[in-house]
Order: C-alpha cells, then sequence, then structure tokens
C-alpha cells in the first residue's frame, strides 16, 4: 500500500518570530501543522499525560511538523498553535459554558492581537517597565513553556514543605522579572518580589503584560456585550473527555 501524506497548514504565530533567536526556527514567524488523526485522540485520553499536566504539550509534539522544541515557544504562540489544532482536529465552532450559560464561538474568526513591534529587538525576549507605584525600573520577559516547567516545579516543590502554602503568583513574577534597579541576579528580584513588591504595582505589571504581549485574541463578546476569556483546556479539544 502507498504510503498516506498527511495534509498540512502554515500557521502565523503571533509573536512574528520577532522573540526568538537568529538561526531558531521559529524566527521565520510560521509554523507547519499536520491536521489530527487517531494518534492524537489517543494522546488526548493518555490519563498518564492528563496526571502529569502535559497532554497539550505531547499533542502540539505530535501535530507540528516544522522541527522545533514545543518548550521553545512562549505562551501567546502556543495559544495560536492549540487554537489551530482545534480547528483542524474538530472544525471552527467550539461550544463551552460560562456562569452556567452555553455558548458557542466561531475559532475561525479570532484573530492575532496587535502590539507594538517597536518595542522588540529583534530576537531578544527583555523589555523595560516602571513600575508605576515605587517608580522602581525592572526588565521582563514572556514566560515560554520552559520557564512554565520549572514554576510548576517550584510550587509543587514548596507546597511539599507546606501544604496549606499558595505561591503561585509570587513564583510566576520571579520568573517574569529578569531585573531590578539594574540588577538581574536572582537572589535579588527573589528578594525584591518577596519583600518590596507593592501589591499595586504587581497588578499593573501583569495588566501591562497581558495587554502588550503578543498572543491570540481569545475573548468573546456575548449577546449583553460581556467580555469573555474563551478557555482553552482539554475539553477545548474534546468535551467528552
Amino acid at each position: 500500500m502507498s504510503e498516506f501524506k498527511f495534509p498540512t497548514e502554515i500557521i502565523e504565530l503571533p509573536s512574528k518570530g520577532l522573540l526568538y533567536p537568529e538561526g531558531h526556527p521559529l524566527r521565520s514567524g510560521k509554523v507547519e501543522m499536520k491536521y489530527m488523526t487517531a494518534k492524537e485522540e489517543d494522546i488526548l485520553t493518555n490519563q498518564a499525560y492528563i496526571e502529569r499536566g502535559i497532554v497539550l504539550d505531547e499533542l502540539l509534539k505530535s501535530l507540528v511538523v516544522t522541527k522545533v522544541n514545543i518548550k521553545d515557544l512562549i505562551i501567546g504562540d502556543k495559544n495560536a498553535l492549540l487554537v489551530a489544532a482545534r480547528v483542524l482536529g474538530y472544525g471552527k465552532d467550539y461550544s463551552f459554558s460560562y456562569n452556567n450559560r452555553q455558548y458557542t464561538v466561531d475559532l475561525s474568526t479570532l484573530e492575532n492581537k496587535s502590539f507594538d513591534e517597536s518595542s522588540i529587538i529583534p530576537g531578544e525576549n527583555n523589555f523595560p517597565y516602571t513600575l508605576p507605584d515605587s517608580g522602581t525600573p525592572i526588565t521582563y520577559k514572556i514566560l515560554t513553556g520552559h520557564d512554565e516547567s520549572k514554576i510548576d516545579a517550584e510550587i509543587k516543590g514548596l507546597k511539599k514543605i507546606n501544604k496549606d502554602n499558595s505561591p503561585e503568583l509570587s513564583t510566576r513574577l520571579k520568573y517574569i522579572i529578569t531585573s531590578v534597579n539594574g540588577s538581574s541576579e536572582p537572589k535579588d528580584i527573589r528578594t525584591f518580589v518577596d519583600t518590596y513588591l507593592l501589591a499595586r504595582d504587581s497588578r499593573a505589571l501583569r495588566k501591562h503584560i497581558k495587554e502588550t504581549q503578543p498572543d491570540v485574541d481569545l475573548t468573546f463578546i456575548d449577546d449583553s456585550n460581556e467580555e469573555i476569556a474563551i478557555p482553552i483546556n482539554l475539553n477545548f479539544f474534546w468535551p467528552d473527555i
């Protein structure tokens, strides 16, 4: 029997590849992805992957044809590939519940968010920002899959020491912030986050990153003009799982 050739699509990354180093396969701003098959459905239902929280990464590893480490992707680019995977696998119509109401959104209408390309030094994932309340100058990065894995591992370790501890937010900030007052020493960054970072400044930084980072616009406006964030989770691919 002759070998089948899987159809593929070229997916445009929200970052346009600008945050990846010269020579990196993601620098082109495009990724080739194949259509889902029964093999990928097996991945989606793999209990070991689900329990370890890696099922979506494993799915993308199987679907992405471009030779790339999935963990190199910044979060917004990964979101774009997950949306594309859902459309190629199960179609453009996605139904979900929010506040006890059912919504259906056409995923093919989602667009990449616009961002200020002039703020990016090509090949560098590092941005300046002055915390508005304290006036402290910092730099920050857009998290990648590598960062997310380190954050998850650190949080799990902290919870083993104290099960009532809930360090998610502060731990993420310690990876997001890359320098404080010109110092990029991890010790200085961690001390700043734990001791000196005002809640108002923390919130302002997170809001700034959310508004300016390359990503897919995952907002949906309902009939009452309420803005709803479209959830990307396991049910995003297969509501019956």
